[in-house]
């Protein structure tokens, strides 16, 4: 059984929808626990930091985007924890699974499509190919 489940989300739809199966999954065990991680993108986050007046800001930002996911799963009485990371998501979100020990790794499919994904790859396609335990990718 699946009793460590690592939850990435991004705010996407594919996170809601991704979110909604670790729950399935995590409500099979009473022992089952998700931990939700949000990976705050290099790249993208010197952007936020252009347009946020101030650190308390930028994290309150952050922190709107992760309250629906966090409502959804207090609402469906599961047992969850959140961690933020920083870097690449692709090997952010291996690393933290490797190192960690996840039973599985729950991801939504951002939907690229298969040019951009040949040229790009796409960070649940790095996640399958580097994760040492199961990974399920939902669209």
């Amino acid at each position: 059984m699946y009793k460590k489940i690592l939850l990435a989300i991004d705010g996407s739809e594919h996170s809601k929808r991704a979110t909604e199966e670790a729950m399935k999954i995590a409500s099979l065990s009473e022992e089952s626990t998700i931990k939700l991680v949000y990976v705050v993108d290099f790249s993208k986050s010197k952007d936020e930091v252009l347009h946020a007046h101030n650190k308390e800001e930028l994290e309150l930002s952050r922190k709107k985007k992760l309250l629906p996911f966090e409502e959804l799963l207090n609402a469906n009485n599961i047992d969850f924890s959140f961690e933020l990371l920083h870097g690449d998501p692709g090997p952010a979100i291996v690393e933290h699974a490797n190192k960690k020990k996840f039973d599985m790794v729950v991801i939504g499919s951002r939907g690229l499509n298969t040019l951009q994904e040949m040229v790009l790859g796409s960070v649940s396609h790095k996640v399958v190919k580097r994760a040492n335990c199961p990974v399920l990718i939902v669209k």
